[in-house]
């Protein structure tokens, strides 16, 4: 057979292109050396923040809407509660130059994408976030952006479902099988594993931090910065309630470089809590997967004493996960730059979970279609060649 598209990687953003694709043809195959959902790469630990105004960049907000009707329908189609609606409390200071996913001025693009798009919000200055979220401690001057919308997603739920439904419409689905390599052929791709050979017209390479092999032989070799991240889950030992999504909706504390989730897993389950660090670069191969009790005491002490009212040094679970980075923070959606039917997509940046659905999308109307309504440019490799 010859495959309409072939989906190596089947985490966010290759689940949601072979969900996509598999509603226009069944003839497509979605390869992935793991069992997704898997703790290997960039799609793990319970809980995404999703939200609709995207301080990364008012680009980003159209797949952020799309990808809420998205998971909507899915949540129809299936019964499965994918998206929880708990608000979102984004806090720092007003005109500050703090970077986010190497985005510079974060909170107050948050807002003024909020502005541009509609999307509902309130603006609360430090007495008032002191009052209506007493679970934190503020700086002077704090303010917070609170997004009625915001919540978050469950993705190793939301990669199984899509996986599940594509299955349903006739993909064919193959795990625990490896890629190592592709070439052009006159009517597409031949696609190698580590257990056959397969042929498409179309290749879509989503492997995450794997994604930098693809692009070895290429100018952008050494375009991606792999990075190794951290969850942890603290004991809460104050009051549980207040730290349920009836209470406390998610946050990023941007001054502090902090972020976090309600807590969800029960009163012995913790509150997860993170935040990002860019200092040394790794590869999925070489990554350490272990977390030290000196990386937890040194969370604890640098960022949740002085940041959180209630949480505890005791830490009950921690995960590893991993970030892969363009020099702009933003995605890379293009065409491979030596292979034109095989299209690259890279969003692993720590905000690219809540724009999985709507990448899928992108991803298959490309693959089928070559174009998309939506706006990609922002995403192009060539955006490279000009800096």
């Amino acid at each position: 057979m010859i495959f309409d598209a072939i989906v190596v990687g089947l985490g966010a953003m290759g689940s949601a292109a072979l969900y996509q694709l598999s509603a226009q043809t069944p003839r497509v195959l979605g390869l992935d050396q793991f069992s997704p959902p898997h703790t290997m790469g960039s799609t793990h630990g319970d809980t995404r923040i999703t939200r609709q105004a995207i301080g990364e960049g008012a680009h980003f907000v159209p797949l952020a809407l799309r990808s809420y009707a998205i998971w909507r329908d899915l949540e129809q189609r299936t019964g499965h509660q994918l998206l929880t609606i708990t608000g979102g409390l984004f806090v720092g200071q007003p005109n500050s130059a703090v970077a986010m996913h190497h985005k510079p001025g974060w909170l107050d693009t948050t807002i003024r994408a909020a502005e541009q798009f509609g999307i509902p919000h309130q603006v609360l200055d430090t007495e008032s976030l002191r009052r209506q979220f007493p679970q934190f401690r503020y700086q002077p001057g704090d303010i917070g952006y609170f997004e009625e919308e915001a919540g978050f997603l469950r993705p190793e739920r939301c990669v199984a479902t899509q996986l599940e439904q594509a299955r349903q419409r006739g993909a064919t689905v193959r795990t625990q099988e490896r890629l190592l390599g592709f070439t052009a052929t006159d009517g597409g791709i031949r696609v190698q594993t580590d257990q056959g050979i397969y042929h498409g017209r179309k290749l879509i390479l989503t492997t995450g931090s794997w994604i930098t092999e693809s692009l070895r032989h290429s100018p952008y070799r050494k375009l991606l910065t792999v990075n190794r991240q951290v969850l942890y889950w603290f004991d809460i030992e104050g009051d549980y309630a207040r730290y349920t999504p009836d209470t406390l909706p998610v946050f990023i504390l941007n001054e502090r470089n902090v972020y976090g989730f309600p807590a969800v897993g029960g009163p012995a389950g913790g509150i997860k809590l993170a935040t990002e660090t860019y200092e040394h670069a790794t590869s999925p191969h070489t990554v350490d997967r272990t977390v030290s009790e000196s990386e937890i005491r040194l969370m604890y002490e640098q960022y949740v004493a002085p940041n959180f009212v209630g949480i505890g040094p005791r830490c009950v679970k921690s995960v590893v996960c991993l970030y892969t980075m363009t020099p702009d923070g933003d995605f890379i959606i293009d065409q491979h730059p030596e292979h034109p039917d095989v299209i690259l997509a890279s969003a692993c940046s720590g905000h690219g979970f809540k724009h999985s659905a709507a990448v899928g999308q992108v991803l298959a109307e490309l693959a089928l279609e070559g174009r998309t309504g939506f706006t990609i440019s922002p995403f192009q490799l060539s955006r490279f060649d000009r800096s």
